[in-house]
């Protein structure tokens, strides 16, 4: 199996760790590239500036609480742009409002996954995207 190509918009560094720690523990093979806002995410899916070498992602793992364009619009822009709204992307934040919930499905997210606190549920978190990769 390829390495599946993923994409983490994520602005917290101790997000950052704990994901890409999970990842390492799962069975995936996969790559994961890293941006930490929203107008990083939409250069490096464009492979504009320094992401011209950037790979297409398989998917795409989504904040919505980001600094600039939140994951919000990031998530309507990608979805607007035909050479990328196939790229499933799964909202991965803090926020557990319904409003932020139902907005994410309306703008067509593939799943809504609440970041828990503890890194054992965090583990649980990262085993159910790797299952919705394979």
């Amino acid at each position: 199996m390829a390495a599946i190509q993923i994409l983490l918009v994520e602005d917290n560094p101790g997000d950052v760790r704990l994901s890409s720690e999970a990842l390492k523990e799962s069975d995936l093979p996969h790559c994961l590239n890293v941006v930490i806002n929203g107008d990083q995410a939409m250069t490096f899916l464009r492979q504009e500036a320094d992401y011209r070498q950037a790979p297409r992602p398989d998917v795409i793992m989504l904040d919505l609480n980001l600094p600039g364009k939140n994951g919000l619009e990031v998530l309507q822009e990608i979805q607007s742009d035909q050479a990328l709204n196939d790229i499933p992307i799964i909202i991965l934040t803090s926020s557990d409002s319904d409003l932020d919930v139902l907005i994410a499905y309306k703008k067509h997210a593939s799943a809504y996954l609440v970041k828990p606190s503890s890194l054992k549920h965090y583990d649980a978190v990262i085993d159910a995207i790797v299952t919705l990769c394979q």
